[in-house]
């Protein structure tokens, strides 16, 4: 009974106006991300931008995840890793739509980020990295956008912690 009585609640939540503005949050990430990508992407020849002593401009094709983790030239590894992104992608948005006010800015950063990345999957297979941070001769994994408000809504989700239960929150 408890059970069904917390699956309403959640249903309840679900469908709140408020949740327009998540979902704005959501496509306006979605739309910056992809802006900026395609600016690289049509601007960008074979060489790399130097913006100052520590960030370049380099675009690189990622078939991996995030920072170029877990890349790999297996067509099937990559269009499995593909699935579980879409998948995850679900599982955010379903957060987003569920939770507390504050994790649904958090899980919406989240979704924004994963949506601008998972389109590149599915329209390029391979996600347009093109951020390169450096101190000499030292480099950070090269990212998007879309990376950093994942990276972000990840912090901040650690920091502020995982979901909770209708329970837990009183």
């Amino acid at each position: 009974m408890n059970s069904l009585i917390s699956e309403m609640k959640r249903k309840k939540n679900f469908l709140k106006k408020e949740n327009i503005y998540y979902v704005i949050v959501i496509i306006s990430i979605f739309f910056f991300d992809r802006l900026t990508k395609l600016k690289i992407i049509s601007d960008f020849n074979e060489s790399t931008y130097y913006i100052n002593n520590y960030i370049n401009l380099d675009l690189v094709w990622n078939t991996g995840v995030g920072f170029g983790l877990l890349s790999s030239t297996s067509n099937f590894f990559y269009h499995t890793i593909t699935v579980v992104v879409g998948l995850i992608i679900f599982v955010l948005l379903y957060f987003t739509l569920v939770s507390r006010k504050i994790e649904k800015i958090i899980f919406s950063i989240i979704t924004g980020g994963a949506l601008g990345n998972f389109y590149d999957r599915i329209s390029f297979n391979a996600v347009p990295d093109f951020i390169d941070l450096h101190y000499k001769s030292i480099h950070w994994f090269t990212f998007n956008i879309a990376d950093i408000f994942i990276t972000i809504g990840l912090i901040a989700l650690i920091i502020y912690g995982s979901p909770k239960e209708d329970n837990e929150k009183n």
